[in-house]
Order: C-alpha cells, then sequence, then structure tokens
C-alpha cells in the first residue's frame, strides 16, 4: 500500500472537489486532473517545439527536388517552343549543377540533420 500524507486545501476547493468527482474517490479525481494537465501541457508543448522532423525535413527535400525538375522541363519546354534546339551540352551543364544542388539537401541518415 501506498504512503499517505496530508493536503490542507481550502473549504471551497474540497466543494469544487466534491461537486465534480462523481463516485470517484477524492486522491483518485485529484490525480486523473493532475494527469490530464500534464498530458495538456506536454502536447502544447511538442506543438510549440521550434524544431522540424526528419519526417518534415525529407518531405521539403522531395519537394525541392520536385521543383527542381519542373523548372528545368519548363526552360528547356519554353526553348523549344521559341524554336530554339536545347544545345545538348548545356542541357548536361544544367542538369549536373541542378543534380549538385540536390545532393546539398540531403539527410543525413545517422542523426536526421540537414546538411548545407
Amino acid at each position: 500500500m501506498s504512503e499517505k500524507r496530508m493536503l490542507i486545501v481550502p473549504a471551497e476547493l474540497v466543494k469544487k472537489i466534491d461537486e465534480n468527482r462523481g463516485d470517484m474517490r477524492q486522491a483518485d479525481f485529484i490525480d486523473s486532473l493532475i494527469e490530464s494537465q500534464l498530458e495538456q501541457g506536454s502536447k502544447e508543448h511538442r506543438k510549440n517545439q521550434h524544431y522540424v522532423t526528419k519526417e518534415e525535413v525529407q518531405g521539403l527535400e522531395q519537394g525541392i527536388k520536385g521543383l527542381l525538375r519542373s523548372f528545368s522541363e519548363f526552360f528547356v519546354s519554353y526553348g523549344v517552343e521559341l524554336g530554339k534546339q536545347p544545345a545538348k551540352a548545356k542541357f548536361e551543364e544544367l542538369s549536373q549543377q541542378l543534380e549538385g544542388h540536390v545532393e546539398t539537401f540531403t539527410v543525413r541518415k545517422n542523426d536526421g540533420h540537414a546538411e548545407d
């Protein structure tokens, strides 16, 4: 059996506890209130974190890669519509530059931090 202690509280507080506890014992009711308050506090703490998760960084990485591909496709197709044939060497150079930039936005698999 757990050790018991006495807690001195104002009579108004005891009255509030008794009015709202239903069939629960006073100690159980107070414990329930404390636990729910702590859970709510931890949810708010997680909501206010200023850090991103590994999944969010990976989603950003995929979005950036897709955006870079869209840009390169747009510029190539825009040049074709103007009647210019894309220079293969220039296109390859652009692709390599884009790949180099995409690789800089990778996530280290060991610790989940983003690299620059």
